[in-house]
């Protein structure tokens, strides 16, 4: 019991330790379950490890554990794989999910078969397993390092896409592997048996998924079932396509996700979310459990010729099939580069990797070679892991400003709220060439948006998973537009942080618009000349904006002194159509420059 509980403790104590130094969760946890694990045994007494998984989980039910376990993570991956958004993507993305999968593909197995001479099944099977990447591990970096839109676009689109792409492809290569394993003929057997076992996987998937939709559109559970009704179905359709055709339940798995991803469910991110609070979960135990199921003697055996692999991996096959995906493409060399340099692998590789290694553990017709070159699996992909998220990781930044390709200035707007006022100052901008984002927890409000042509998503974006819904490329403003003054005031204390405090704004509150001779916070909107009660006021009544054009920046001040109780300011607009948000900070206009203002409720009354 004190081992199974200190599995959880420490797997959510990694992902804090992740969170506060901005690190992806698998280096921590892989570190802990390295460090419990094989490490240990040089410092114990009597040579065992402090932590191990097999003495929590024995023989058939470890596998089934970490299988069900890996099963459901898929699921989730799955459920990002959306294909109304792969249609939207460059021809540079589908050049790196086609080509550059394939050279992954290719050039691993052979870099894994000349290097470290294992068997040609083995190899394959990792270079499979090193095609995928995943947000997990990206998106930290990308918001580290924020480049240019173009090379941020196509790094989070990859990351998000070859997630679940490289998670079938790699099953699908393990089912082959599996069943061409006599003596290494491809047999007529053994394609009989790769077949059944993909169309057993794809077709229990598109019943449990489709299950799944009966259930959840048809409304035929309470929404405090939906969820673990849905892990309910996941888990049954794993079990079931696993009793029919053992080793199809991971491809199930993949395949409901897929479908549940491109079906209209309502309330689909509510589910989505359930699964990633899940798969954080099933995450940290199976890496800290099969970390420590490394062996010390399996780590002394990597040697050099293991660096020397991950050494190609990240400066010969990666930049091979970026250059080959992006050629004739807009992307400047030096664009070119960095997307070649950020190739972090993630969690999916892991957790696939991991499954594989305790089932081939178990084949019964393996060779001894073979079986000692499936052993090493599991270590190598781990190095592989370590060494791109550490290495890729810790110099994105510094690679990123030597190839000068950090976004210059970001003018973009995200307004916490998409209600009718926020929508107008969104409209505003927008129309006037400046980037825009609404976000809201209010389907109508983002609907209504979105009618308007306006970018708007629907979510929570205070909470952190809610923000790889969210592309902040071109955002550098925050303008928090809501009726809670609680919630704005949390916006700009989160936002603060990617944005910088004097980027970040909020409506004044009532109590502060009320309040005589108090000290108003800078960040104020509109220097405080309305809250949103006022703004509603405004904007369901208002015929048009005023605009005053000015000689100096002391014509622009005695303006707003003069017009104090009568205007609400707005933005300042420049001659080069840059833009200055009115709020407390001081601005100094210039020759030239023009206020866009309203007139305020009290004006019009007089």
């Amino acid at each position: 019991m004190v081992e199974l509980a200190s599995i959880l403790v420490l797997g959510i104590f990694a992902q804090w330790v992740a969170w506060k130094i901005k690190m992806p969760a698998i280096i921590p946890l892989i570190f802990i379950g390295l460090l419990l694990g094989p490490v240990s045994t040089l410092f114990t007494a009597d040579g065992e490890k402090i932590l191990n998984g097999d003495r929590i989980f024995k023989g058939e039910i470890l596998f089934a554990f970490v299988s069900l376990s890996v099963g459901i993570i898929l699921f989730e991956g799955g459920l990002t794989l959306r294909l109304q958004e792969i249609k939207k993507l460059a021809s540079v993305i589908w050049r790196i999910l086609t080509v550059g999968v394939m050279i992954t593909l290719i050039g691993g197995t052979a870099a894994a078969y000349y290097l470290l001479d294992l068997n040609i099944r083995i190899a394959f099977l990792f270079g499979a397993l090193i095609i995928v990447s995943g947000p997990t591990v990206v998106m930290p970096i990308l918001r580290n390092v924020r480049p240019n839109a173009s090379t941020n676009a196509i790094l989070k689109w990859e990351g998000i896409l070859i997630d679940p792409l490289g998670a079938l492809i790699a099953v699908l290569a393990y089912e082959f592997v599996k069943t061409t394993k006599t003596q290494g003929e491809f047999t007529v057997l053994a394609f009989k048996e790769f077949f059944l076992t993909i169309a057993t996987g794809v077709f229990v998937g598109l019943c449990g998924a489709f299950l799944l939709y009966y259930l959840l559109s048809k409304h035929r559970l309470p929404e405090y079932l939906r969820n673990v009704v849905t892990l309910g179905v996941v888990v049954l359709s794993f079990t079931f396509s696993e009793m029919v055709m053992h080793e199809s339940g991971l491809l199930t798995a993949t395949i409901m996700g897929m479908v549940m991803a491109n079906l209209k469910i309502e309330d689909l991110k509510n589910i989505l979310t359930f699964k990633e609070d899940i798969s954080i979960i099933l995450t940290s135990i199976l890496f800290l459990l099969l970390s420590s199921l490394i062996e010390i003697d399996q780590i002394n055996k990597l040697g050099w010729n293991s660096l020397l692999l991950l050494g190609v991996i990240m400066l010969v096959i990666r930049p091979l099939g970026i250059f080959l995906s992006a050629s004739g493409s807009n992307l400047t060399i030096k664009e070119k580069l960095f997307i070649s340099w950020i190739g972090p692998k993630g969690i999916v590789a892991a957790a696939v990797a991991s499954v594989f290694s305790v089932q081939l553990a178990q084949v019964t017709d393996f060779s001894p070679e073979e079986v000692e070159d499936a052993a090493m699996l599991l270590p190598l992909v781990f190095m592989v892991i370590v060494g791109t998220v550490v290495v890729q990781g810790a110099s994105a930044k510094l690679v990123a400003s030597m190839l000068g390709v950090q976004m210059k200035k970001r003018k973009g707007v995200l307004f916490i709220g998409a209600n009718k006022p926020a929508r107008f100052i969104a409209r505003l901008l927008f129309e006037n060439g400046v980037p825009v984002i609404l976000a809201d927890t209010s389907r109508d409000n983002v609907a209504e948006a979105v009618r308007q042509d306006l970018p708007a998503v629907e979510g929570n974006v205070l909470q952190e998973q809610a923000w790889y819904d969210l592309d902040l490329t071109d955002m550098g403003h925050l303008m928090a537009f809501t009726p809670s003054t609680d919630i704005n005031l949390l916006a700009c204390q989160k936002f603060a942080k990617e944005f910088g405090d004097r980027n970040v704004y909020r409506l004044i509150s009532r109590k502060e618009l009320e309040a005589k001779n108090i000290s108003l916070p800078k960040n104020l909107l509109f220097r405080g000349a309305a809250d949103f009660q006022t703004m509603e006021r405004v904007v369901n009544n208002v015929e048009d904006l005023k605009e005053e054009t000015f000689n100096s920046g002391a014509d622009f001040e005695a303006f707003l002194e003069r017009n104090a109780d009568k205007i609400i300011p707005l933005i300042l607009r420049a001659p080069d159509e840059s833009f200055h948000f009115i709020s407390n900070y001081p601005i100094k206009a210039a020759k030239g420059d023009t206020l866009i203002y309203l007139t305020h409720p009290k004006a019009a009354v007089e």
